[in-house]
């Protein structure tokens, strides 16, 4: 009724059953092609590159899915600031996006990008780190 008094209210994407449903199980890169504004995708790409021990190419699909993520931030109203949940499922792409750029950051010494990723993923939801390895 009267909202959150102390701050913005979370931002909640919406669900995205197509995409989500051919990524489980599938590949990310088909995934990314036919639904290049799907975080996930991306931020599969991202992890996976990362495992392979490729900080370059993960730091690459990790910016591509945060940016994507962005936008669809955007488009459901966030304003640059308030909390991006991590228990609202269509969220967690944009939030592993995040984290995988900022580990890609950290593989590559770019400090500065890693303190600003690891920061922005804590104020989105204090418990996104922890979910993510961050901690």
């Amino acid at each position: 009724m009267h909202g959150n008094l102390l701050g913005p209210e979370p931002t909640l994407l919406p669900d995205r059953a197509e995409p989500q449903a051919a990524l489980e199980g599938g590949d990310p890169v088909e995934v990314a092609t036919r639904w290049p504004d799907f975080s996930e995708a991306w931020a599969a790409l991202a992890e996976r590159s990362l495992a392979a021990g490729e900080p370059i190419a993960a730091y690459a699909y990790a910016r591509t899915g945060y940016h994507r993520g962005l936008d669809q931030l955007r488009r459901s109203g966030w304003k640059g600031f308030g909390p991006v949940p991590w228990s609202h499922r269509p969220n967690q792409g944009f939030l592993r996006a995040l984290a995988a750029l900022a580990t890609a950051a950290k593989a590559i010494d770019d400090t500065e990008e890693y303190e600003r990723c690891s920061k922005f993923l804590a104020d989105s939801d204090p418990a996104a780190p922890a979910h993510l390895g961050l901690i």
